[in-house]
């Protein structure tokens, strides 16, 4: 096969002029052309009135040496690397000893399909519920304003990215090509096809629910076992030794080789590491608010006239402003045509995050502005990082009128400093709802002064953005986690062999793709260990 990169059409291009743009290329007749699929489709759009399709194809044809040697230096043609995953390790028959993964988000799903897929039957626990059971528990903070601490956004099958935008692409290098192992799961469990090639695939809250399932299911039928409402209170060390892990009824679970798959909100789970000795270190994180706008202003500054294309979709951006006070501003976790969720996991706290679904086909566009905190904004122990967002979380709560309400005002009178007092054309989505006041007190003076300036530096890059009635909403606490629990190169953990951190909470991730890639880098160290200690 041969791979042909930055084939460039026209936004309305034809369904024939892809196959007619790939014979001219290649310089053959349509005899010799015996095939092709798409890689990769992305778009330029900065230029808004002639939007070009990018592509990246895998082509068959006749002849494919001589077609090689003749374009022999165009940097655009060349042979179809190999992305398929190869398995690094096999159980051996009747192994006895078997791994646990604790956490069955992104990370400890794939790290359990990987082991599952080697033979090594994983033992899954998880604090929450199962997916469905879990979706209702959310709804009901959300509809009902009743916080379920052990189920909810943060924590449960799927883990936190289950209500988001569900996002898969990332910036990671991916050497290995895990990250088309990710895809390639999730088509099988039933996901859209065009996820293996559209530039900024994403899924969404109702189908990530049904694809979780399959992959559970897919795991057990492979020997894997799932364990739902099963929280790791302890860790049985012995000589610098993981031996097993002991459950909140007193369960022991003996296993050498234990994946920590925690999201970053598994906070007394960093306290409890913490206790027993893990080595782990405070690490960066954001603070902010959600922003949301009308999804037409979006889609307009972005692609012009061509906003409302159906292969456009519903425009996102990305910004970044560096403030006068040396904060960096920048926005996070887009959610085009989305929704703003309330995300906490603690009572008397209020969180938020965004969120769409597959057709992003809401209202407004949302997503979070934020601003970089560092260790030196919360000195003292490793889980400083903690107290500190609790206690914007907790603020936040006060704020918003002590009943999961979040404090909220409009973009105009956040940057004039007057309190709000009555919405506009914006009509935010946060469930349970909206307490509009003023949001200096609801971050340090720094994080407000920056975003204060930013808004209207960010409006020179999307027209509108800092209109009026957009609405903030508080606040954004949970980029990610406020610790890394710092591992090897064989990805165990420094001071206790058999512990593999991973993922989000262990601060070697940030998003679903990412998360998901970590955990099969991390199943495959397991297995060689297991391997080598036979």
């Amino acid at each position: 096969m041969l791979r042909l990169t930055d084939l460039q059409l026209p936004l309305d291009h034809a369904e024939a002029d892809l196959p007619a743009a790939i014979l001219d290329r290649l310089g053959i007749d349509t005899a010799a052309l015996k095939g092709f699929t798409i890689f990769k489709r992305s778009y330029d759009a900065r230029k808004k009135s002639a939007i070009v399709l990018i592509y990246s194809l895998d082509v068959e044809v006749a002849d494919e040496a001589a077609v090689l040697e003749r374009l022999r230096g165009n940097r655009q043609v060349g042979i179809t690397p190999d992305t398929s995953y190869h398995f690094v390790a096999e159980a051996p028959p009747g192994l006895q000893s078997r791994p646990v993964v604790i956490g069955t988000g992104p990370c400890g799903l794939f790290a359990g399909l990987i082991l599952a897929q080697m033979g090594f039957r994983p033992i899954i626990l998880e604090r929450g519920k199962s997916v469905r059971e879990r979706t209702k528990d959310t709804f009901g903070l959300w509809r009902k304003r009743e916080l379920h601490p052990e189920s909810n956004v943060q924590y449960g099958e799927g883990g936190a990215g289950t209500f988001s935008d569900g996002k898969l692409w990332s910036q990671i290098k991916d050497p290995k090509h895990y990250g088309r192992k990710v895809l390639m799961e999730f088509v099988k469990a039933n996901a859209p096809e065009e996820i293996l090639y559209v530039s900024k695939p994403h899924i969404g809250t109702f189908r990530l629910v049904q694809m979780v399932e399959k992959m559970r299911a897919s795991i057990e039928e492979l020997g894997g076992e799932f364990r739902f409402e099963s929280k790791v209170e302890d860790l049985d060390i012995e000589e610098g030794r993981i031996r097993g892990v002991v459950l909140a009824g007193g369960e022991h679970i003996a296993s050498d080789h234990v994946v920590l798959a925690v999201g970053h909100s598994a906070r007394d789970t960093f306290q409890m590491l913490y206790d027993c000795g893990v080595y782990l270190e405070a690490k960066p994180f954001s603070l902010g608010f959600r922003i949301e706008h009308p999804q037409s202003l979006i889609d307009a500054a972005r692609f012009g006239p061509n906003a409302g294309n159906p292969i456009l979709g519903a425009a996102d951006y990305k910004l970044v402003h560096h403030a006068t006070n040396g904060r960096s501003v920048y926005s996070f976790c887009m959610c085009p045509g989305g929704t703003v969720v309330a995300a906490t996991s603690e009572p008397g706290r209020v969180v938020t995050n965004g969120m769409s679904q597959y057709s992003r086909n809401e209202r407004n566009a949302n997503s979070g502005i934020v601003v970089g905190i560092t260790p030196a904004d919360y000195p003292g122990h490793p889980l400083a990082g903690i107290d500190f967002q609790r206690k914007w979380e907790s603020r936040a709560f006060e704020l918003g009128g002590g009943n999961y309400n979040a404090p909220g005002q409009l973009v105009g009178d956040f940057i004039a400093d007057r309190p709000s007092t009555a919405l506009g054309a914006v009509t935010p989505s946060y469930t349970p709802g909206v307490t509009l006041g003023d949001l200096n007190t609801a971050l340090p003076g720094y994080v407000i002064a920056a975003i204060r300036e930013a808004l209207p530096a960010f409006d020179k890059q999307i027209r509108g953005f800092s209109m009026n009635d957009a609405v903030l909403t508080g606040v954004e606490t949970r980029t990610s986690a406020p610790i890394r629990i710092t591992r090897n190169e064989g990805c165990e953990s420094l001071n206790t062999r058999g512990l593999f951190p991973a993922g989000e909470g262990a601060g070697y991730a940030g998003g679903i793709l990412s998360a998901a890639v970590d955990g099969i880098k991390v199943a495959e160290a397991v297995a060689l260990s297991m391997l080598a200690s036979l």
